[in-house]
């Protein structure tokens, strides 16, 4: 590990004032790792767990989630109105990691955690453009079975590897950010960005800019919702497909649904065009396998993946039919 800087803020307006070549830290179960790869090499590191008392509270009520970025995933999963009303946010924290990492483990820093490809955080590895812009993507060509097949360039394929972001893309959730420029909030699906042809860049967030909250609103997708996660073992993995569903059904018959695609994808993936498919539709096998189908028609294997859109296919299919048979 490299020296660095550490210092300690006791507000966001303090924070907001970091430079560039700082980092946050909170839980730190993501950073610190690739500090000792060598991966990241802050200059700065800038401690918010004195943020906490203000950002790292859960609120629920009538108008939808709140849900402070310095609370921990443990916390959240087992919130008895996260698990009540929004379960598909429980099942994906609690399906994530060990309990161990789930206990310091905070909200705003799982979303923001780095790809797991082997290129990335292996520094003796020097074409990741990811880590070393320009220098290309050893995944290519390279070990490539955990890799994304959606969202994918030509100059990377590396998976997003979180499962609570699946959930809140699902919920259609908003990202509040502060930062030296004022507070701002946006659709969470605008946080993350796809590869193109600069990997290195993977969220929207400026420089000195901090996830404060996410607020899901209280829809009628919530509570028919589910997070389906498909791994190599039943603990500690991350997934090789994962799926998170929430319907809104009028008996068997949709009237809106919400698809959320994982481990197959350079960044969370909401399957719009599968959704619309099975609106007015009654759901079905056949109706979950058609959804399915639209969901993959865009995805580019790489030799060792290509068994992941069959995956995801069928991993879909399940999450549908398994959200579709809830009691509510």
């Amino acid at each position: 590990m490299r020296p660095f800087i550490y210092q300690r803020v006791g507000d966001a307006a303090a924070a907001a004032k970091v430079q560039a070549g700082a980092s946050f830290l909170a839980g730190g179960t993501t950073l610190l790792d690739l500090m000792k790869l060598d991966v990241m090499r802050p200059a700065l590191l800038v401690d918010i767990n004195d943020l906490s008392p203000e950002h790292g509270r859960i609120e629920s009520g009538s108008g939808g989630l709140r849900l402070g970025a310095l609370a921990r995933m443990a916390d959240a999963a087992h919130d008895p109105a996260v698990r009540r009303d929004y379960p598909v946010i429980a099942q994906s924290l609690d399906l994530a990691a060990s309990a161990q990492l789930r206990n310091m483990a905070t909200l705003g820093g799982n979303v923001l955690q780095r790809t797991r490809c082997s290129y990335f955080r292996d520094t003796s590895w020097t074409a990741c453009n990811k880590r070393n812009p320009g220098s290309g993507c050893a995944a290519l060509e390279g070990v490539n079975r955990k890799h994304a097949v959606l969202g994918t360039s030509p100059h990377c394929i590396a998976a997003y590897a979180g499962d609570f972001a699946q959930a809140l893309i699902a919920l259609d959730a908003s990202v509040e950010i502060a930062g030296p420029g004022g507070g701002r909030r946006i659709a969470f699906s605008d946080l993350h960005v796809a590869p193109g042809d600069n990997p290195a860049v993977e969220t929207s967030l400026k420089t000195g800019e901090l996830i404060t909250a996410f607020t899901v609103p209280l829809t009628p997708f919530a509570r028919r919702s589910l997070y389906l996660k498909i791994r190599d073992r039943q603990s500690y993995e991350f997934a090789l497909a994962s799926a998170a569903v929430a319907l809104d059904l009028d008996g068997k018959q949709v009237r809106g649904a919400r698809i959320a695609l994982g481990g197959v994808a350079t960044k969370p993936w909401r399957a719009r065009t599968a959704e619309d498919t099975l609106k007015g539709k009654t759901l079905d096998e056949a109706a979950a396998r058609s959804a399915a189908q639209v969901a993959f028609a865009q995805a580019v294997t790489h030799g060792e993946n290509d068994f992941k859109p069959e995956l995801g296919r069928r991993t879909l299919v399940r999450a549908l039919l398994q959200a579709a048979a809830m009691e509510i």
